[in-house]
């Protein structure tokens, strides 16, 4: 594995609007709780791209590696105002989402990003499950030749606690395969395996040579170790497949009022007494 990995969403205004710091910030804090990477909620104030000038990304770029931070995926922000959804019967809403994936693409590549993550959107009251399925696959097609083209890979999620399209282990697999291209592969979240009582180390197994990316949250996204979570047997299997990717952190956003330094903290220091316990 790669390392440890935090989502940015705690220290940003997604969903809500506090608590919210600036990337430099939160770069320097992740640093100094000792990970190795960050992952990039794609929503003001961190990273919207069109918010992001071309030198902002230059000097967020040297900010990362002065404090020896790689960028371990970046993750779109659908929903609001925009929508921002893939699957929408309009065909304006679907192709400005593309094009915002790209700039999302372009943004990925400039911080040395190997990884986006593709939320396949949701089906609306009106358009058939069919046809949000077709939509959101011609949608991922063209958004993964484009990655491609950049050496991105594309992480399809199920996000069943937050939309109704994809939302298992195998629509995931799926959407993948039907795209015809080896950079869109899939990842997944302990946070909705839980949602739908399933159990996250058979996602691992299920997802195995496929899986590039994964987010570790608990009930209520706490930290790991402080919910249901089987995180031992998780790792276990992480490890059997051979998962060369990071371990991300997507805690502590689920409601105003949480202290995002202790989410990170918590969640690094049970990761890595589970790792070592892992590989004793």
């Amino acid at each position: 594995m790669k390392g440890i990995s935090f989502n940015t969403w705690a220290y940003s205004s997604f969903p809500s609007w506090v608590p919210s710091y600036p990337l430099e910030e939160v770069i320097k804090r992740l640093s100094g709780f000792g990970y190795d990477a960050i992952e990039i909620g794609c929503a003001a104030p961190h990273a919207w791209p069109d918010y992001v000038l071309p030198e902002q990304r230059v000097k967020i770029l040297k900010h990362l590696k002065d404090y020896n931070l790689k960028v371990s995926a970046m993750l779109p922000a659908p929903g609001g105002g925009p929508g921002m959804n893939v699957s929408s019967a309009s065909p304006e809403e679907r192709r400005f989402t593309i094009n915002h994936y790209k700039d999302v693409i372009r943004l990925a590549n400039d911080w040395e990003c190997p990884t986006v993550i593709y939320v396949a959107g949701w089906v609306a009251f009106g358009t058939t499950q069919t046809d949000a399925w077709n939509y959101s696959l011609e949608a991922i097609t063209e958004i993964g030749e484009f990655a491609k083209e950049k050496g991105i890979s594309m992480a399809i999620e199920p996000t069943s606690a937050d939309s109704n399209l994809i939302e298992t282990a195998d629509d995931a697999l799926l959407l993948s395969e039907q795209t015809g291209l080896d950079n869109v592969r899939v990842m997944f979240d302990t946070y909705h395996a839980l949602y739908r009582n399933e159990v996250s180390s058979d996602y691992v197994y299920r997802m195995a040579d496929k899986l590039q990316h994964i987010h570790l949250a608990d009930a209520d996204r706490l930290p790991p170790g402080l919910g249901t979570v089987d995180y031992p047997a998780v790792l276990k299997a992480l490890k059997e497949v051979n998962y060369d990717g990071y371990l991300s952190l997507e805690v502590g956003f689920h409601k105003r009022g949480v202290e995002p330094d202790w989410y990170a903290r918590k969640s690094i220091e049970y990761l890595k007494q589970e790792l070592a316990k892992l590989n004793a």
